[in-house]
């Protein structure tokens, strides 16, 4: 099942610019921390209020002051969740991110989510290497091939861990931004669904690398969607599919990544989706992610 209609999300109490994200993810701005919590906290409820209106479960949980998580409102680094009832837990880059683990948030999920398995690979922090859940990966989930682009927050070493405990098969590539710089989440550039295919080919600068992802793709039977950098960088590859309780495909992205599509995007999506796009600019500029980043699958 490639698609839910039910997600996890963590209301901010403490959210603001987190210097040790920033160190590899450029998405952040620094000029946008006043009042941040206050910003984040509107545009966090009208986005829930915006999926609950389109007859998505949304499932919320809210944070603590304590310990101190100041990207507490992206989940979907830190956990994963899994048709056969796995639970994946997955090691984190910043080390006030670990934090997010929190009991609290696991029995949410347990309540919403009948767990019958745990892999738990939060073990590869003591050794460094990281792999940031569906931030890190691109899943498809249908075929089992995780696409993932190398990162600080990326290890091959990682990822091949998971696709060995979940019957995966992986598609590694390198993945620059316009300024050549590695970029530090796979799900900034690219979002699969059970018909698109939203990826920013430009960033993979490696020829025979993007060749490789598209013949992947296209064999999956998915249709590319190819964005440019400046679309990639209003966070339109930071999309994500979901559907109604009935059934219907919806696509979520955020205002800005909308606005940067063209014309024909808009039109070859909306006829086969209904866009949803909240407005998330500080969330955006504060934490370096966008619409999916929010969401965690159940």
């Amino acid at each position: 099942m490639q698609t839910t209609d039910k997600v996890f999300m963590v209301k901010p109490v403490r959210f603001g610019y987190n210097p040790q994200t920033a160190a590899n993810n450029a998405f952040q701005k620094e000029g946008f921390e006043d009042n941040a919590q206050e910003n984040a906290s509107r545009e966090f409820a009208t986005y829930v209020s915006l999926l609950k209106a389109n007859k998505v479960d949304v499932v919320v949980a809210e944070d603590t002051q304590v310990p101190y998580t100041p990207d507490s409102i992206f989940p979907n680094n830190w956990f994963s969740t899994h048709d056969d009832g796995t639970l994946v837990l997955y090691p984190m880059f910043a080390v006030n991110r670990r934090n997010e683990r929190k009991s609290e948030f696991l029995e949410t999920i347990r309540r919403v989510f009948e767990i019958k398995r745990v892999i738990d690979l939060t073990w590869w922090e003591s050794e460094e290497l990281y792999l940031e859940g569906t931030g890190s990966m691109i899943l498809d989930r249908e075929n089992k091939i995780a696409y993932a682009g190398r990162s600080p927050r990326t290890s091959e070493k990682v990822l091949a861990d998971f696709c060995k405990q979940m019957g995966y098969s992986s598609l590694l590539f390198d993945a620059y931004d316009q300024n050549g710089e590695l970029i530090y989440h796979t799900n900034v550039m690219m979002s699969i669904g059970t018909k698109y295919a939203i990826i920013c080919l430009d960033a993979i600068t490696d020829s025979v690398q993007r060749e490789q992802v598209v013949d992947s793709l296209k064999a999956a039977g998915k249709k590319i969607i190819d964005i440019s950098f400046e679309q990639m960088t209003n966070f339109a590859g930071n999309m994500l599919e979901l559907k109604s309780r009935d059934g219907k495909p919806i696509l979520v992205m955020s205002s800005s990544a909308r606005k940067s599509l063209t014309p024909e995007q808009t039109r070859e999506l909306s006829g086969y989706y209904k866009l949803l796009s909240p407005g998330l600019e500080y969330i955006e500029n504060n934490g370096g992610g966008s619409a999916r980043c929010m969401l965690a699958e159940i």
